[in-house]
């Protein structure tokens, strides 16, 4: 028979591990007490281009926010989030240098002279950027100036729109099943030539992911149409991914243009083609990280 079948020895043996949690309770470190470390410094002089991610603070990395919290100047962007915004103490400098679409707050070459300037006064510069910074973010244009002025230059990363939108809608940007490439296209075309290689874009084992192209839908839907995808192949728009005010539309490319007109979406939007996005109908909820205001719309 097991020692612990006997109700006496059952007994000690509850008392005792009861004890022993109590002795050893004071050396048990709780969540709450766990500080990560977070060590470094925002040094004088130097410029930090930081990913803002896609608007949701918790998703910044540890490195960003740390230099938030330690910076003499913040330059950002308008799509960086007010959560972010946040972490920045009230004793240091902000300058909003935000764009939006047919208008810019400040030129761009103003933006790279006033890091300069800030820079050169002995003062640590965290220019932050939605997203990553090395993605459609004019961060070669930057680094450029700062070179140029022999100003020293770090780049911290930052989730990206498109794996942010895919994350909060449940769904992976390549499977196996679907798409054995994945693409960023900018659908801002600043050349005067600048119509994009539908042909190339075309392919079924491909994900496309345009950035900033809410107001050409159209224009992809019928190209890529016109270059052989299917009318039905599977196209979703995901505008403020990650935020409370995060909103969808799941189509297709001959349909799409249709929904959007009924059920405008705002703008930043991105662009999601291709057959992965079929799994967005399939996705339990649970898996997605949408936050309950979002507004989702499905064929």
């Amino acid at each position: 028979m097991p020692a612990l079948s006997n109700p006496l020895l059952q007994k000690w043996f509850n008392a005792f591990m009861r004890l022993s949690h109590r002795a050893l309770t004071p050396w048990v470190q709780h969540a709450s007490d766990i500080r990560l470390p977070l060590r470094g410094e925002c040094r004088a002089g130097q410029v930090y281009l930081v990913g803002a991610g896609s608007g949701d603070a918790e998703l910044l990395t540890l490195k960003a926010a740390r230099l938030l919290m330690q910076a003499d100047a913040v330059v950002y962007d308008r799509l960086v989030g007010d959560d972010v915004l946040a972490l920045i103490p009230s004793g240091s400098e902000r300058y909003y240098v935000g764009k939006a679409r047919g208008h810019h707050s400040v030129p761009q070459a103003e933006i790279g002279e006033l890091m300069v300037k800030l820079a050169r006064e002995g003062k640590s510069v965290v220019r932050l950027k939605g997203g990553d910074p090395a993605v459609f973010a004019r961060m070669g244009e930057e680094l450029d100036v700062l070179a140029a002025a022999e100003i020293p230059a770090a780049i911290v990363p930052g989730i990206t729109a498109a794996s942010a939108a895919a994350a909060c809608m449940g769904i992976p940007l390549t499977d196996r099943g679907h798409a054995q490439q994945l693409r960023f296209v900018t659908a801002q075309l600043c050349r005067e030539d600048g119509t994009p290689d539908w042909s190339s874009l075309a392919r079924k084992d491909e994900t496309l992911v345009f950035y900033m192209g809410l107001s050409k839908v159209s224009a992809i839907c019928h190209g890529l149409r016109q270059a052989g995808l299917p009318d039905e192949w599977p196209i979703m728009l995901v505008a403020n991914a990650s935020q409370r005010e995060q909103q969808s539309l799941v189509g297709s490319l001959a349909d799409m243009p249709e929904r959007l007109a009924a059920t405008p979406l705002p703008s930043p939007c991105l662009i999601v083609v291709g057959s992965v996005v079929q799994r967005v109908a399939t996705t339990p909820a649970s898996l997605a990280t949408n936050f309950s205001s979002a507004q989702q719309t499905t064929p």
